[in-house]
């Protein structure tokens, strides 16, 4: 039997399919939505986590515990699919971190009146975003993968695409702040105390909106290996 005739004996694991599937529709409209900020794709990569929660305890449900042949490949091929988004999320959680060791540095740097080091500092930023951008790009297109009539699948898959394109949103964003105050920071920050003490609240509040993601990313990668290890376990009963 296919997945979706499978749930119907049983109400509540439909519904609770049901549910999470209006969660991953509400934010796939968000990301769409051009008043998009680093504060609501952190919270978008956070109520993304919950998701993945939800979608273990669907996989834990008996009922969807019996597979077709069919749908045992095709959930086979979901582990190989993990494993790059378990890559990429891993990956975004090294850039955060490494984002925000160049942002406490620039803000020391501030502080001791080192123009040549805040220079330096933001090339090192505006380098690493674009590295880290070229990698994810190459990675994102071996994660998505055409949905499948499984709805499991169709679960997998769904959280997938939103959690690539939620994070490719950050690096978007993060790449936006540095590139629209750089040349304020560099001509302006040595010029008068004051100016000073703006450019370390700005950084002060960019450094922990990456803290924000950083922590997000590590959240959603300890939830994909469950979701990972959960998924072996089924298939290898």
């Amino acid at each position: 039997m296919a997945c979706h005739q499978r749930s119907i004996s049983l109400p509540s694991s439909s519904r609770h399919h049901s549910e999470v599937e209006e969660e991953l529709h509400s934010l796939e409209a968000c990301i769409s939505s051009s008043s998009m900020t680093i504060e609501t794709t952190s919270n978008g990569l956070r109520s993304l986590g919950d998701i993945y929660s939800s979608v273990e305890d669907i996989m834990c449900m008996p009922s969807n515990q019996i597979f077709s042949s069919q749908q045992r490949k095709l959930l086979e091929g979901e582990m190989e699919c993990s494993l790059d988004l378990l890559d990429l999320c891993n990956a975004m959680h090294e850039l955060f971190s490494e984002l925000k060791a160049i942002i406490q540095d620039m803000q020391v740097a501030l502080r001791k009146g080192d123009d040549a080091v805040v220079q330096a500092k933001i090339q090192s930023y505006i380098r690493l975003v674009k590295k880290a951008n070229k990698h994810f790009k190459k990675t994102v297109k071996k994660v998505t993968s055409d949905k499948e009539n499984c709805r499991m699948v169709k679960l997998f898959s769904e959280a997938r695409e939103i959690t690539t394109s939620l994070l490719e949103s950050s690096m978007t964003l993060l790449s936006k702040q540095i590139a629209t105050s750089k040349m304020s920071l560099i001509a302006k920050a040595f010029q008068k105390k004051n100016s000073i003490v703006c450019k370390e609240e700005q950084l002060q509040v960019l450094e922990c909106s990456i803290g924000d993601l950083e922590a997000v990313a590590g959240l959603l990668f300890r939830r994909l290996v469950q979701n990972r290890v959960t998924l072996l376990n089924i298939l290898s009963s």
